[in-house]
């Protein structure tokens, strides 16, 4: 039997009525139609269903959908502002050749921006860290870090 949960989706507030033993991810795919979230491994391992719950990067193919109520989901499609602009993340990802297949990307960058918005001037160590829940098979990571590094330097 569905349930009516009430959350923020990338700044607005949204409720639904779901089943509640689906994910986040499933909602936000199937019936949100936001599709810039990656279901990979659907185990948590591989990091592409990568959001920010209340601030914090988390994988939604493990995020019960019925812990979402009352909280603050930003996704992918939640970056750009209002005009379309990149978010200087995003921006710092295509300047530095960290985008190639672009499974991984939303991620990747969401995985950062949770990273940034606590330690804006993080060192290498702490980017690796950071971004350890999320795979990559194309970049080797070098182009990633280095993207993450550029983020402040350019603001």
């Amino acid at each position: 039997m569905k349930q009516t949960i009430r959350f923020k989706l990338n700044g607005d507030p949204i409720q639904i009525e779901v089943e509640p033993h689906l994910t986040l991810l499933e909602v936000l795919r199937n019936e949100l139609e936001l599709t810039g979230t990656k279901e990979g491994c659907g185990m948590g391992e591989c990091g592409a269903c990568t959001v920010l719950i209340n601030g914090r990067a988390v994988n939604s193919c493990l995020f019960p959908i019925m812990e979402t109520d009352g909280k603050n989901v930003i996704t992918i499609e939640g970056l750009a502002d209002v005009d379309g602009n990149l978010h200087p993340i995003q921006r710092s990802f295509i300047e530095n050749g960290a985008v190639q297949c672009g499974f991984c990307t939303s991620g990747m960058i969401l995985s950062a921006k949770a990273l940034l918005d606590e330690n804006p001037k993080p060192t290498e160590e702490e980017i690796r860290t950071a971004i350890s829940g999320n795979l990559c098979r194309c970049t080797g990571y070098l182009q990633i870090i280095e993207a993450i590094k550029e983020v402040n330097k350019n603001s």
